[in-house]
């Protein structure tokens, strides 16, 4: 480059907006997005490690997206293409991927498109990208501030990995702006411009999340006001309000600010709080919204969501927005208001339901016949009888009488349960007593009875039948419920970091591998068998989508972090299932975990209680209930739950909660959930149990039982066991603590 063109490009550069100058070349210059590009998240390994797959970020404007992809093309080693959707087209496309094609062909050189705006192009033009992206001839990079699972092809999103950028926080923009001003370079660092706080203040607010808008306003502010006697560039609050006046609404009315703000207002009527859903009513509005749309979802809300708990809902709604329709605005916000208040402050009721629950029935199973006396009489009564016994209601007491109205096939269905509610509890009594009476008067008739068990309304029998089927073997199912009980609780969203503390299997972190596609799992394995296991399956996903597994114990998890490099990494959930059964020091490791926290993350933890376990003789005692044997033997039992000095059994729930709170934890939630489980006892279970050459720091059942019972007492219990229990399915009781920490 000449020394001409040198002159020219800064010269250039110079004449840029403040923002486009301002824009970071690297993650360490990035500000904010601290959920995508935070220390340990996926994308800042793939960024820094050079291994991009095709990516979209997703996003309002000013929020970084054509930034982390400038951050991108001065990190990568490819060769990096830019093109904007709204200037270009199918022949920039080809373009792009001949020269794609070159660099791969002459040099092995990967080829990075990036595409802002990407939703902009039609489905034609992200067709002719797609075999290109498929066979990796290109890896895409698209930018999108409407939603790409609407907005772009299905199979460019299958391919792709989707960051979702929020709007910055109001200390991002105010380290933006101060950058901006301190920078000599590319900001305002050779002027003294002085800021008041108040005025940032200001900016930032007003910016609403959005880094141009308040690098915009600084920029207008600096170049508007003169220096004054000193050379100082004072920016005051008066300053500030002139250069950006009115905060910016995120709302759009075909995107997804449109579709979640709607959500947010119905959803608040739902909910029957009043506040919330004014608060969205006003968004709408003055962002601009038709009211009529509005006007008809709350017409749909007045049925759907009210229903018979208040049958005016509807009628008012209605009113409402035919007053609308004469008045107009801005008085027609009256009614506006009016209708969102009483539909959020009414009694609600989702029965109108029913009909969905009916539709399904019609839609997946044979056509029920009509009764042959509800059929039409004026054609056929005579040859086929059609009509005949049908009981007229207007001719008995109440208008009503039972009889049958339903198919035969659907007797006992149950579509409409009437709410507790408003209107409806008025109704629920009338309508359960005819129904009990509809029952009693086909039965009586001998007609196509149904089983009597449809007085308890309980499930078809199919549906009984496949799940004692399932009983005797549900382990499966129920350690499923417990993992998604466990993972719910950490509230696991796609950019998280989670850390399991007792991966053993990886039970929890296999699924919680799934919840988190952005961001990361740790799995501590405690053994260097399983740990080792866990490699081996890990091995076989991509580099970067791999679980990071540490083998050790949780006390040791800070010298594990900084041995990985991982020092600085902390976690968004830290969950584990039965960490605790067996650690002597229980408090040092809430400390441990709750160190590895970030602030507001979640410690999940389910703990089975073995002190309050299953005690044999509840399961083999019966036959000696009344000898004397049986008090002793239970007494020799309750004393093994008993040990101060064995930590599987001296600890309960409440020991739990309080060693979390004492390690800085705020408890959200600490529930024991009893259990029974179908168990089948072994033969070799029971040998097992009164084996008398257990290790001295874990005896043997039969062993602890020998310091009450005398040998010959051992050999009698240990018979009725072997005789009642072995190869018996029994039912097996556990106790299980689910406990949920938060950090403050």
């Amino acid at each position: 480059m000449d020394l001409f063109a040198h002159s020219r490009k800064e010269e250039t550069r110079r004449e840029q907006p403040l923002a486009a100058r301002m824009r970071p070349r690297s993650l360490d210059e990035f500000v904010g997005q601290e959920h995508i590009v935070g220390p340990g998240r996926l994308l800042r390994r793939a960024i820094e490690a050079d291994q991009l797959s095709s990516l979209i970020f997703y996003g309002p404007p000013g929020t970084g997206k054509t930034t982390l992809a400038a951050v991108i093309a001065n990190t990568t080693r490819s060769h990096f293409i830019t093109i904007n959707a709204v200037l270009a087209g199918v022949k920039e496309i080809r373009q792009a991927i001949a020269d794609a094609q070159e660099r791969r062909s002459l040099y092995g050189q990967r080829t990075i498109l990036f595409v802002d705006e990407v939703h902009r192009w039609n489905k034609a033009q992200q067709d002719a990208l797609l075999p290109w992206v498929e066979n990796g001839t290109i890896i895409l990079v698209g930018a999108t501030t409407e939603n790409p699972y609407f907005e772009v092809i299905r199979p460019l999103v299958s391919r792709s990995r989707i960051f979702q950028l929020k709007p910055l926080t109001p200390g991002d923009l105010r380290e933006i702006a101060r950058r901006a001003l301190a920078d000599h370079d590319s900001g305002y660092g050779h002027l003294d411009v002085r800021i008041d706080d108040a005025a940032l203040d200001h900016l930032v607010d007003v910016s609403n999340g959005d880094a141009r808008g308040v690098l915009n306003a600084i920029e207008l502010a600096v170049a508007t006001t003169p220096p004054d006697a000193d050379g100082a560039v004072r920016i005051t609050v008066q300053v500030a309000e002139e250069s950006i006046q009115r905060r910016v609404v995120m709302y759009d009315k075909e995107g997804d600010y449109h579709f979640d703000t709607i959500s947010a207002f119905i959803k608040s009527l739902r909910g029957s709080d009043p506040d919330a859903a004014m608060y969205w009513l006003a968004k709408m509005v003055h962002a601009g919204e038709d009211p009529r749309f509005i006007f008809r979802r709350m017409l749909v809300f007045a049925s759907e969501d009210v229903g018979l708990a208040d049958p005016n809902a509807l009628a008012l709604t209605e009113a409402a927005a035919a007053a609308f329709d004469r008045v107009g605005l801005p008085e027609g916000r009256f009614h506006l208001s009016q209708a969102a208040l009483y539909l959020a402050t009414t009694a609600k009721s989702n029965s109108t339901l029913a009909f969905f629950d009916a539709l399904a029935v019609v839609e997946g199973e044979r056509d029920g016949e009509v009764p042959s006396h509800l059929r039409d009489a004026s054609r056929d009564s005579e040859g086929f009888g059609h009509g005949r016994g049908y009981l007229y209601p207007h001719a008995y007491r109440d208008h009503w009488v039972a009889q049958q109205y339903l198919p035969d096939s659907l007797q006992g269905k149950l579509f409409y349960q009437p709410g507790d509610l408003g209107h409806e509890a008025e109704i629920r009594v009338q309508i359960a007593r005819r129904r009990e009476a509809q029952l009693e008067a086909m039965l009586e008739a001998g007609g196509s009875a149904v089983p009597p068990e449809v007085l308890t309304f309980s499930p078809s029998s199919r549906g009984r039948d496949r799940w004692l089927e399932r009983s005797v073997s549900g382990a499966g199912e129920r350690l499923a419920r417990l993992r998604d009980r466990v993972l719910d609780s950490a509230g696991l969203q796609r950019h998280h970091l989670v850390l399991d503390l007792n991966a053993g299997s990886g039970l929890l972190a296999w699924d919680a591998l799934r919840r988190v596609p952005e961001g990361g799992v740790w799995a501590l394995a405690w053994q260097a068998q399983s740990g080792e296991a866990l490699r081996q399956l890990a091995n076989q996903l991509a580099s970067l989508e791999r679980p990071v597994v540490l083998i050790g114990e949780p006390v040791d998890l800070p010298d594990l972090m900084v041995l990985r490099g991982d020092g600085d990494v902390r976690f968004d959930a830290v969950v584990g299932r039965n960490v605790l059964t067996r650690c002597s020091d229980k408090p040092a490791l809430f400390r441990a975990a709750a160190n590895q926290l970030l602030a507001g993350g979640v410690l999940s933890l389910a703990e089975v209680i073995p002190r309050r376990g299953q005690r044999l003789s509840a399961l083999a005692g019966s036959e000696l209930q009344a000898d004397e044997l049986w008090g002793r033997w239970c007494a020799a039992e309750e004393l093994i739950y008993q040990d101060l000095t064995d930590p599987m059994v001296n600890w309960d729930a409440n020991d739990l909660e309080r060693m979390c709170q004492e390690a800085g934890l705020v408890v959200d939630r600490a529930e024991v959930v009893p259990d029974t489980e179908e168990r089948r006892v072994t033969p070799l279970q029971v040998s097992r149990w009164f084996s008398l050459n257990g290790p001295e720091e874990r005896p043997s059942y039969a062993q602890h039982l020998l310091r009450q019972l005398t040998p010959e007492e051992l050999a009698h219990v240990q018979e009725l066991c072997a005789r009642i229990l072995s190869d018996q399915v029994v039912p097996w009781q556990t106790h299980t603590l689910f406990l949920v920490g938060r950090h403050r």
